[in-house]
Parts: C-alpha cells; structure tokens; sequence
C-alpha cells in the first residue's frame, strides 16, 4: 500500500519553527479528479466532501471541531491531489492531527451523510455554471487537452454526481487507500508528540509509489480567432500546453507569467489597463502535470473588446519572444516569483500546501531553497523561449459564449 511508510503510519513531513503560535497540517492525497473512474467524475470531490462533513462518532464533525477551537478546515479537489488541511492553535494540534487522520483512513458515512453533501455539491456545480470565470477554465481545460483526462472538469456533471451511490464511495476510499501516495505535512513551534520522532525534514521523498499512468496526449488544438461572446461583459482564457511537473523548463514559464501577469510592473498590465483602459481584473500562471502543464491568462472584459484583449495578449507574448524580456522586467518577474514563495512560508497553513503539492504527496525531493535557485538560474534567453513556445500553441476561449 502505498499511503504508509515501513513503519505501517502516514509518512510526515515536519518543519519547526517555535516563534509560531499555531500550527498548520495538511494531509495530501496522490488522487484527483483526473483519477476518477469513467462515468463517475466528480467523485474525488464528492468524497473530498463527505471526509469533512462526516460525524466522528457521536462527536461533530471534524471541520465543525476544529471551527469551535477557533481554528480553521478545510479540503480542496485538484487534477492530480486531493488536500485536507487545518490550522489551529499549538495546544490543540495533537488532538487535530489524530483527528484529521481518522476522519480520513477510518470513515464512517450514511446515506443521509452522502444525499446531504451531494446536494451541497450541486449547489457548488450551479454556482460554478453561472459564473463565467469558472465555467471558461473548464472550457479551456477541455480544449486545451481534449478526450483526456487532464481535460475533465474536477466537479464532474450532475448527471454523475447522481448516479454516485455509498458502494461507489466506500470502494472509492479503497482505491484511495491501497493505491495513492499519502503524506502528512506539519508547520508549527513543535511536532505533535503523537507522531513519534519519525518525521522528516523537506528535501528528500518520503512517500513511496508507483510511476503515474501516464495518458498519451493528443495532438495539442490552437485557434484564437473564432472567440463569440455573449452579454456585455465576458471572461476570456488564452494559453497553450506547457512543461509537465519536474521539466526545468517549467521555471521560464513561471516568470513569464508574472512578467505578462496582473502587478502593476508587468507588461500586460501597461497594455491593458495604462494604455487602452480593456480589463483591470486579470491574472496569468503556469502550472505542470503529469503529461503537460497549462499556461493560462485569465481576463475579464467587455463583450466587444474580447477580441483585442486577445489580440494584446498575442503580441505581448510575440515581442517577448522576439526580444526577450527586459533586464528590469525580468528582475521584477523573479522578485515576485521568489516573494510568493517566501509570503507561503510565513504562514503555517500555507507553507504545508506549498510542500505537500511542492513533493506530490511525499514523493518528490523539493525544499524552497532548491526551487529559488531554480528561479535564480533563469536567463532572458529561457523567458524567450518560452514566450515562443506559448505563442506558437495559443488557444483562446470565451465564456459565455453564443450559440
């Protein structure tokens, strides 16, 4: 089974720092929507629900504890990784993190747990299809990779969340358990005693598994002229394919998202907003998977301006191939990169998510210092080539969209 480590327990991952006051934890889980059987997606985040919202015996529910300490839980849904995390105060963290693991290996759910989470679901999925900047990175992700599953849409439909049964979810929670890599990750003034002396520091995989099941892609789509938004006002994402997790290359695309991104030093940011007034609300990443990675710029704008805002975007991205960036706009691009890192750190909470997405769970080497080097080592000629590469696989979608 791949969740435990030889000593048969959830590996950790422990990070002291006795000038906090509160401790984050944040359990990961290898399995994500992409993992979803055929036919029932939308699972992983249907059981990413009932985790949280499921009584601990006669006691509340583990969210509901953590709240009445005046913590604070919760859990997300991703492509590749499911995490379930807390924080709260250094005294009640030996008690949460036994909780939070119980909650999650050892469930107890009913059918009245299950139809009262999957109505909270279907509400999210209503409240996601009204909302243009949801339902566009949906659109984008199944253009981007169709008929794959890094182009399924994490809460999967309502005609699958439906047809969900508890048989369904309990054997889900087998798969979980027998086939995912698990790890605990812990940031605080102390470890919890509860969890022995083996625990270990960031920088070396603790969490055994097999390689991922690797889907072949196919040919990768482009287009940014056929964009038919509907209303007055719409939500545009322009992007292509970009490095898979662990390509080096993956910093260069990095940067060029914060050197076309949303701070007021960017160049996009001069274009759009300084110069022709199109959107004010607008954000650009880079993010890698197992095959390939994504990298998006997500606007809102008006309905008439659509095209122009894409058509900006495209001739940023071609100056910056054509030229590369400038050396100030590439000294801002990493100076930013490198303060969202160390502003994670700074938070119990978040520097656990950091590393537990940073390792996959556990099971790949990363510490910070490694991947600011990284971001140190990127040339003007990387930022280069990665605009070039964007540009060449741009795709464009609106939502709404007319029919």
């Amino acid at each position: 089974m791949n969740r435990t480590d030889n000593s048969g327990r959830v590996p950790v991952i422990g990070v002291v720092d006795e000038r906090l006051k509160t401790t984050g934890l944040c359990l990961a889980v290898g399995y994500g929507a992409r993992h979803d059987p055929r036919g029932q997606g939308g699972i992983a985040h249907l059981f990413e629900h009932l985790v949280m919202s499921a009584p601990m015996g006669s006691r509340r529910s583990f969210s509901e504890r953590v709240e009445s300490l005046g913590g604070h839980a919760n859990a997300t849904t991703r492509l590749e990784a499911m995490q379930f995390y807390a924080q709260v105060h250094a005294d009640d963290a030996d008690a949460t993190v036994a909780e939070l693991q119980q909650v999650l290996l050892e469930p107890t759910w009913t059918q009245d747990l299950l139809d009262s989470e999957r109505s909270v679901v279907r509400q999210e999925l209503a409240a996601a299809a009204a909302d243009p900047s949801d339902t566009v990175q949906d659109a984008f992700f199944a253009r981007l990779f169709p008929e794959h599953p890094l182009g399924r849409p994490v809460g999967g439909t309502v005609g699958e969340l439906d047809g969900l049964t508890l048989d369904h979810l309990y054997a889900q929670h087998r798969r979980v358990l027998d086939d995912s890599p698990m790890t605990l990750v812990v940031v605080g003034p102390a470890i919890p005693a509860s969890l022995g002396a083996d625990v270990h520091a960031p920088g070396a995989a603790v969490a055994s598994a097999a390689p991922p099941a690797l889907v072949p892609l196919p040919p990768a789509p482009t287009g940014t002229d056929d964009l038919k938004p509907d209303g007055d006002f719409c939500w545009v994402c322009v992007g292509a394919r970009a490095p898979r997790a662990g390509d080096p290359r993956g910093a260069a695309h990095t940067l060029l998202a914060k050197l076309l991104g949303s701070s007021p030093s960017s160049l996009l940011y001069r274009r759009l907003r300084t110069e022709k007034g199109l959107a004010y609300n607008f954000q650009a990443w880079s993010r890698g998977y197992a095959e390939s990675g994504a990298w998006r710029f997500l606007a809102g704008v008006e309905t008439a301006n659509a095209g122009l805002l894409v058509d900006t975007v495209a001739s940023a991205l071609r100056e910056v191939a054509d030229a590369g960036p400038t050396e100030a706009g590439l000294a801002a691009a990493r100076r930013q990169a490198e303060m969202g890192l160390l502003l994670s750190t700074e938070s119990p909470l978040e520097y656990a998510q950091l590393i537990a997405q940073r390792t996959a769970c556990g099971t790949v080497s990363w510490t910070l210092e490694e991947e600011l080097a990284r971001l140190r080592a990127v040339t003007a000629e990387d930022v280069r080539a990665a605009a070039a590469e964007v540009h060449a696989g741009l795709l464009a979608v609106v939502r709404p969209e007319a029919s």
